[in-house]
């Protein structure tokens, strides 16, 4: 019976010769993984069930990213708890504040996860790591405290939708704009409890960030999980970095897909979703012209490398425009420093941005970038729900880091011309 690349992995941490979809499973998982909020929820609930010590202490990863540096007494108070159970636990994969980054942009950067992995995090966008070719989902913090226990989680296989890509992305688009087309193609539902699987000769023409931003936004289409082929690409990233030896996993010539659909990356064009839902997409350019009070550049959706090297060719030597706050985030120190070392922060800075230290913030209306009543934001993050980024009467519209950028210039929603 053939099976998908997700079917395979599963599979394999289930220590069973195959798997089909709809089968119920326990597997071994390779990374387990929490933030300043999750994982409290989770500690509380690993004592609760009287468990004193974690099964591996080089499987658990805690990143503190939402509120951090902390916000609030409450983040506080958080964040204290994750640094003293991970002090007692020896945890070797702790990110406070100094070394922490946006998670799912941290732990690729620090090769935490690779090819071939099983790893569940308690959070929506752990999805995110499917770029790398490992199997990679979301799941709740009562889950994450039985993992971090017995190493362990069940699991209902995902049947599977294929994306076969073909083309290459023009200048003006990024993988932000792939996705984005996609979930306006499919709904927020369309893939739900499914596996999306990328695959075809347009594959090697996306770049691992543009990967990872497919990845991290198929929850948002109601995936299980996404995921993408191991190439050349992705072993150059994970060349020197990944702790573990990769396993590459390849779907069989006779796996058995839901659906197949068929994406020209050559014909895509800038994409926007509007308010207040993912699916809600359309064209940037019918859109242009709808004013807007804030940008944000960053995310674990957006804040990589590729992601600031972005921004800052719309806006290096010009002008944001007046009455606009933009707010560029890199996702990791890593990138931070390299963003102060290109010269980026300084043009930023020159072109009326703030930039802040790695952070979630405005993403979940956390802070760093809340909105009033009345007002619209062009963002790079992956939600756009009533309420998402502050009061319910707000709007935000979800672009690339080209797009928010150009209308970051322009103080309107615009097409940008690359």
């Amino acid at each position: 019976m053939g099976m998908t690349m997700t079917q395979k992995i599963l599979a394999a941490h289930a220590g069973l010769s195959e798997v089909c979809a709809g089968q119920l499973i326990s597997a071994k998982l390779d990374i387990v993984l929490g933030n300043d909020i999750t994982t409290p929820v989770a500690i509380n609930e690993f004592k609760k069930a009287g468990f004193d010590k974690v099964f591996d202490k080089d499987k658990i990863a805690v990143v503190l990213d939402h509120f951090v540096p902390n916000k609030d007494i409450k983040a506080a108070e958080q964040s204290k708890q994750c640094r003293e159970f991970s002090c007692s636990q020896c945890i070797s994969h702790f990110y406070d504040v100094g070394k922490m980054g946006i998670e799912h942009a941290l732990l690729p950067e620090q090769g935490v996860v690779t090819a071939g992995d099983c790893i569940i995090g308690a959070d929506s966008h752990t999805c995110t790591y499917g770029a790398l070719g490992a199997f990679s989902t979301g799941v709740g913090s009562t889950d994450m405290a039985a993992a971090m226990a017995t190493g362990t989680a069940w699991f209902k296989v995902p049947s599977a939708i294929k994306f076969n890509l073909t083309g290459k992305l023009p200048t003006n688009c990024s993988g932000k704009d792939v996705i984005l087309y996609i979930i306006g193609k499919i709904g927020v539902d369309g893939a739900l409890y499914r596996s999306m699987e990328f695959g075809g000769d347009g594959v090697k023409n996306l770049s691992m960030d543009d990967r990872l931003c497919i990845c991290n936004m198929a929850i948002e289409a109601g995936a299980k999980n996404g995921i993408f082929p191991v190439d050349d690409v992705t072993m150059s990233y994970m060349e020197g970095r990944c702790e573990r030896k990769p396993m590459v996993y390849e779907a069989d010539a006779d796996a058995k897909y839901d659906e197949v659909i068929e994406i020209n990356l050559s014909d895509m064009v800038p994409i926007v979703s509007c308010p207040h839902l993912p699916e809600n997409t359309r064209p940037a350019s019918e859109i242009s012209g709808i004013k807007i009070d804030q940008v944000v550049i960053g995310s674990c959706t957006n804040g990589r490398m590729e992601d600031m090297e972005a921004a800052y060719k719309v806006l290096s030597g010009k002008k944001i425009a007046n009455g606009v706050r933009c707010i560029i985030i890199p996702a990791t120190m890593a990138i931070y420093r390299e963003c102060v070392e290109k010269g980026y922060v300084t043009a930023f800075i020159d072109a009326g941005a703030v930039v802040s230290t790695p952070t979630c913030g405005p993403c979940l209306g956390g802070y760093m970038g809340i909105l009033a009543a009345g007002e619209r934001c062009i963002a790079t993050t992956n939600r756009n729900f009533v309420g998402r980024m502050g009061h319910t009467d707000s709007e935000v519209y979800l672009a690339s880091p080209l797009t928010a950028a150009a209308s970051a210039l322009t103080g309107y929603i615009t097409n940008p011309e690359v």
